[in-house]
């Protein structure tokens, strides 16, 4: 634990720098820039589990949303080398992200928790789980026996993820997203108030209706392109799988706290 208890805002900001968790992060202007042209030329693939349509075909276009919203230098001639990711644009995004955690703990909302980098951030959204059950929220069982092409979808500590040979999988797609909701309506279960995940889960989710918030690194501008249009929620800036995911801690504990879930 780098920060022992809840840091103050100062305190995790420092903090994010330090584990590059935000500022000079691990991901090169190159790769943005590469995803951002293959989201604009309709890759669907990094779409993550959105419908784009023609809205962001313009690749200056999304790299002025993500320098908005992230922190991503804004110099279309700047095309190799360092980026960033603004840890004061972090620590807003978990605030606003904290208002909407407060708000289902109020109402004791249902909340389903997914996501496609468990080698991240698998242990931010099982804490998080665990804070809303303590508060009455209803933490949703996903249906059994749910596949997709790349693999099972599991649940594990309350977090669904992709299982592929018996390893937890990394994945983009809003497929296993797709097959937990199509599987509740299958069963006549009610859909989640909440998701809070990543990648093509969150995406997914957000795009059929469903309140969707959460994390996204600074190569994928999709949810954040979704937020800015208003069909996400809330998308929080941050290098999604770092040296150890036990650097997540202290911004873990500041969420929970702004949430007074902690």
């Amino acid at each position: 634990m780098p920060i022992p208890g809840t840091p103050s805002r100062a305190e995790l900001a420092e903090h994010l720098v330090r584990t590059r968790i935000a500022g000079d992060v691990a991901t090169p202007r190159e790769n943005n820039l590469s995803h951002y042209r293959k989201l604009a030329n309709g890759d669907r693939g990094f779409w993550l589990g959105l419908e784009l349509g023609d809205r962001w075909s313009d690749e200056q276009d999304v790299l002025a949303v993500m320098a908005e919203r992230v922190g991503v230098n804004d110099d279309p001639e700047h095309r190799y080398g360092q980026d960033t990711i603004d840890p004061e644009l972090t620590v807003s995004a978990l605030e606003r992200m904290a208002g909407r955690l407060r708000k289902a703990a109020d109402g004791g909302q249902r909340v389903l928790f997914a996501t496609g980098h468990p080698g991240g951030l698998l242990d931010v959204h099982r804490a998080t789980a665990a804070a809303l059950r303590d508060a009455g929220c209803e933490i949703v069982v996903i249906p059994e026996g749910l596949t997709t092409e790349e693999g099972y979808v599991q649940q594990f500590a309350d977090v669904s993820v992709l299982e592929h040979g018996a390893s937890l999988w990394h994945t983009h797609s809003g497929e296993p997203m797709k097959a937990i909701l199509t599987g509740l309506e299958r069963e006549g279960r009610p859909l989640p108030d909440l998701v809070v995940a990543d990648h093509g889960w969150a995406g997914y989710a957000a795009q059929h209706g469903v309140d969707s918030i959460g994390y996204a690194d600074c190569n994928d501008p999709a949810l954040f392109l979704a937020e800015s249009e208003g069909t996400l929620q809330v998308a929080v800036p941050l290098d999604d799988h770092v040296v150890s995911p036990r650097y997540y801690d202290p911004m873990t504990a500041y969420l929970l706290t702004e949430a007074g879930l902690k």
